[in-house]
C-alpha cells in the first residue's frame, strides 16, 4: 500500500521497508465537511527512480528535500520527528 501511494502521489518507485518507523494521528477532512481521525503509519521507501508520469502529477507539486528541510517543512510535529529520526539511523 505504501509503495502504491508513493507512486500515485509522487511517481516514485522503490523498495518499502518491512516495518513502520512511526505513526501519528491525522485529521482527514471528508467531502461531507466532517472530520475523521486516522492513524498514519510511516514506512521508509528507498527510491530507485521517479516516473515521468503518474496518476496525481497534475494535482501535486513534488520537490526533493534534504532530511533537515523535509522535517522543517511538514506540518505534523510527530512526522517531523520521525523524519529526523530516520536521518540518524539506517533503515532495514
Amino acid at each position: 500500500m505504501a509503495a502504491r501511494e508513493a507512486f500515485e502521489e509522487a511517481g516514485v518507485v522503490g523498495a518499502v521497508g518491512r516495518r513502520s518507523v512511526g505513526s501519528f494521528p491525522y485529521q482527514k477532512r471528508l467531502k461531507s465537511g466532517g472530520v475523521m481521525v486516522c492513524e498514519v503509519h510511516v514506512f521508509p521507501l528507498k527510491v530507485t527512480r521517479q516516473s515521468k508520469q503518474w496518476p496525481e502529477k497534475e494535482e501535486r507539486d513534488v520537490k526533493w528535500l534534504s532530511i533537515k528541510q523535509a522535517a522543517e517543512t511538514v506540518q505534523e510535529p510527530l512526522l517531523s520527528e520521525i523524519i529526523r529520526r530516520l536521518g540518524r539511523k539506517p533503515v532495514d
